[in-house]
Parts: structure tokens; C-alpha cells; sequence
């Protein structure tokens, strides 16, 4: 039976694909604060402006194309049973090939109805206000805004129990409930931990390696020097 490798992705995981990673240093998302931008009380009370921040996301989106740490993930499904947990919006590990991808915070290319959270559609083009659902209700952008559920994580936390080796790529591990769930894995398994500037160290975790480098670099350190199906 193949191993199982459970990979938790965060934003820099595709910086080097061009998608910006939404919070600078200041805390800002492209120059907004946050609650403006992500979050519902931010959408009700400006709804053109969150509309028009999420459709110069998915514009971007359309305009970048998997970066090689991407592909190499994909390539390792013929060799381990692999699941994808990321905590970005775009489509990058599928349009790379993987199969197994469950996204925490939603999906930039979805829409879904206002009114009734589970009319949900694939949409590349722009969200403008007038824009409905088949009920008659404004459309919204498919992700899980501050201060909402997350409705995909008791399904992470079921996958990432299972996990042989836990892989652990682009993200600071400072979001919560996403850096909750290295709390799920069986003892001793295996954490591999790839970001240029590592929020962890040595002992935070048992049996951790950590390789500070870039998504695209460490990816390929991982694969020819730790993973062997």
C-alpha cells in the first residue's frame, strides 16, 4: 500500500508563480485592511470594493501559471497516496495535476449565492454588483471571510490523522484553525517543514526536519533527499 502524504500549503507556496501573498509587512492587503476586504461585515457595508478586490485576484489568477514546486507535488503522486491541504485560493495545484486538493479558505474561481451558502459556481470572469444566483440573490466571492466557518476542516482534520508523512510548505503555521491541524498527526510522523524563513524551529515539533528554502527549491530538496516511495 502506498504511504500516505498529507501537504499543508500556504501563500508561499505560489509567490513564485506571481500570486502576491495578500498581507504585506503592515498587515494591509493591497493596501486595505482586512476586515474592509475579507470579511462579512466588510462586504455589507462596501460590497463594490470586495467584489473589485476579488476580481483583480482572479484576473491575476488567470494571468499565472504553476511553478515547478507545483508540478513536482503532482509528479509525487506516482509514487504516495497524496492530499493536498492548502490554504489558498487559486487553482495552481490542480491546473498542475494534482487530484487530491481540499482548499480551507475556498476558491477564488467559485462564486456562491448570498442567500443559500451551498449554490455554489465556477466562475472565471468578474463579480458585479446585480450579479445573482438562480434565486435572485447577490453573488459573493467563494471564500471563507473572517469571522466565518471553516467549513472544510473536520474533513483536514480526518486526512491529516491519516497522514504517514506530513509535508508542510509556504506558510507561517500563525493561521488558525489551518496551523491546528499538525495537532492531528499520529506521534512520530514525519514533518517536513519548506519556507525561506522558517516560524519554527528544532523543537517544535517531534520528528520535524525543516528546509529553509523557497517553495520551489525545497520541494525538489525534499523529493530527492527525504522521500524515497
Amino acid at each position: 500500500m502506498l504511504k500516505r502524504i498529507v501537504i499543508l500549503t500556504g501563500a508561499g507556496m505560489s509567490a513564485e508563480s506571481g500570486i502576491k501573498t495578500f498581507r504585506d509587512a503592515d498587515g494591509l492587503w493591497e493596501g486595505h485592511d482586512v476586515m474592509e476586504v475579507a470579511s462579512p461585515q466588510g462586504f455589507k457595508s462596501n460590497p463594490e470594493l470586495v467584489l473589485d478586490f476579488y476580481n483583480q485576484r482572479r484576473r491575476q489568477l488567470l494571468d499565472v501559471e504553476p511553478n515547478s514546486a507545483h508540478i513536482a507535488l503532482a509528479d509525487l503522486e506516482a509514487l504516495f497516496d497524496v492530499t493536498i491541504v492548502t490554504q489558498n485560493v487559486d487553482d495552481l495545484h490542480e491546473r498542475a495535476g494534482s487530484n487530491n486538493v481540499l482548499y480551507l479558505h475556498g476558491e477564488l474561481l467559485k462564486v456562491r449565492s448570498t442567500f443559500n451558502p451551498n449554490l455554489i459556481y465556477s466562475r472565471a470572469k468578474d463579480i458585479n454588483l446585480g450579479d445573482t444566483c438562480e434565486k435572485g440573490s447577490q453573488l459573493r466571492p467563494h471564500i471563507v471571510w473572517f469571522g466565518e466557518a471553516v467549513p472544510m476542516l473536520e474533513k483536514a482534520i480526518e486526512i491529516t490523522r491519516t497522514a504517514d508523512i506530513l509535508v508542510i510548505i509556504g506558510t507561517s503555521m500563525q493561521v488558525y484553525p489551518a496551523a491546528g491541524l499538525v495537532n492531528y498527526i499520529k506521534s512520530n510522523t514525519p514533518i517536513y517543514f519548506i519556507d525561506p524563513k522558517p516560524s519554527v524551529n528544532q523543537h517544535s515539533f517531534n520528528n520535524l526536519t525543516i528546509i529553509s528554502k523557497k517553495a520551489t527549491i525545497g520541494v525538489k530538496n525534499l523529493i530527492e533527499n527525504y522521500l524515497h516511495g
